[in-house]
């Protein structure tokens, strides 16, 4: 076979061989081109495990399913726990890789470069190269992120590894535009109903519209004032938005029943209890059924290990607007960011692409930070 035009890898004995310690350019590159949709990490779960194996002799190392994972064990004052999922959404005509530009200036093309085997590239050069860091250190390679929640590695390794999940700062290589995003909004979806009178349509005044009911919710939803919360200088912007809305029998048939399906994302300082409350509010008088909640995840950006990875990263943090697994890191008791390479608006659509500047940036700020 030919050799692969990116020098981070080549083919031997069907596993794909990671060079870890090539540019982090490049060995997004390398990642990129293996294909890793969620439920079919095998490939890529195999190349970083037996990268790792071969490359990083002072990290323990463990498989746990379609995920790797990696710590140094040296006694230091503190850990901080680097993660990042293997995973991507379905192709879309978007591989393999292609590059436009040269040097800093260059651009990768293709699906996952953002979401996140930028920010992947990154944690495994750390792990390769982040021999006597100045404290401890897990690396948490996962998979399926990108489908329901039951089946993300996450779940599956608090279930069985907990203790690898556990540390004093919990970086989610997440792209953030290389600079930190610290915590995340809760999110919780509820369906509010309206009931009426079913009644045939030549007879409408014998029945009671359901559809015509569900005004006053929309009312109350189009003058709703979502709140604007400062926590740790970081701004965070709550939402209620209406994003279905279901009823009617048949087109003769004054319906009984509408229902709404509303989305809240709240900010960090409120609990699932606490959002699950404020909306049975806004809604009273309605029937309110909760079908989908995560709670969201305070940026503490006022412990010293968060802290000071601010400092390393220079700029001003911002508010994750969004839900990303920090929430679980910070529902074990730690302070939680999101920090890598590539603009997460680009995430998930066929024009994926990530600036290589981007990459460097996030190497070298951890870099830094960890050294």
């Amino acid at each position: 076979m030919p050799a692969h035009p990116c020098p981070g890898w080549v083919l031997s004995g069907g596993v794909t061989d990671l060079d870890l310690s090539a540019d982090p350019v490049e060995l997004t590159a390398a990642l990129v081109d293996v294909p890793s949709v969620s439920g079919e990490e095998a490939a890529i779960a195999d190349a970083v495990e037996t990268a790792l194996r071969r490359q990083a002799g002072h990290l323990e190392i463990v498989r746990n399913g379609n995920a790797v994972l990696a710590r140094t064990n040296l006694g230091r004052p503190g850990r901080v726990v680097l993660a990042g999922h293997l995973d991507t959404v379905p192709v879309n005509g978007n591989l393999p890789l292609r590059r436009t530009g040269s040097g800093p200036d260059q651009v990768l093309h293709g699906c996952g470069t953002v979401d996140m085997k930028g920010g992947d590239a990154v944690l495994l050069g750390l792990a390769a190269g982040c021999v006597s860091p100045r404290l401890d250190l897990t690396f948490v390679f996962y998979d399926c992120e990108e489908v329901d929640a039951s089946r993300n590695g996450l779940t599956r390794i608090e279930r069985e590894l907990p203790d690898w999940l556990d540390g004093d700062l919990a970086v989610v290589a997440e792209p953030s535009n290389a600079v930190v995003e610290a915590g995340c909004q809760g999110t919780m979806r509820v369906e509010v109903t309206t009931t009426g009178r079913r009644a045939h349509t030549a007879r409408a005044w014998m029945g009671e519209n359901a559809i015509h009911g569900a005004a006053e919710i929309l009312r109350r939803l189009a003058e709703y004032e979502p709140r604007r919360v400062d926590i740790d200088g970081c701004e965070y912007r709550e939402g209620l938005q209406a994003v279905s809305v279901t009823g009617g029998v048949a087109g003769n048939v004054v319906p009984d029943s509408c229902v709404i399906t509303v989305n809240h994302r709240f900010a960090p300082d409120r609990s699932v209890a606490d959002a699950e409350g404020h909306l049975r509010s806004v809604f009273e008088g309605f029937e309110v059924r909760v079908v989908d909640r995560a709670s969201g995840a305070l940026p503490g950006l006022g412990e010293p290990a968060a802290r000071e990875l601010v400092e390393a990263a220079g700029g001003t943090p911002v508010a994750k607007l969004g839900w990303t697994d920090v929430a679980r890191f910070a529902a074990r008791g730690m302070p939680a960011v999101n920090f890598g390479p590539g603009d997460p608006t680009l995430a998930h659509t066929r024009e994926e692409h990530i600036r290589a500047a981007d990459i460097t940036r996030c190497a070298d700020v951890l870099r830094r930070y960890l050294a």
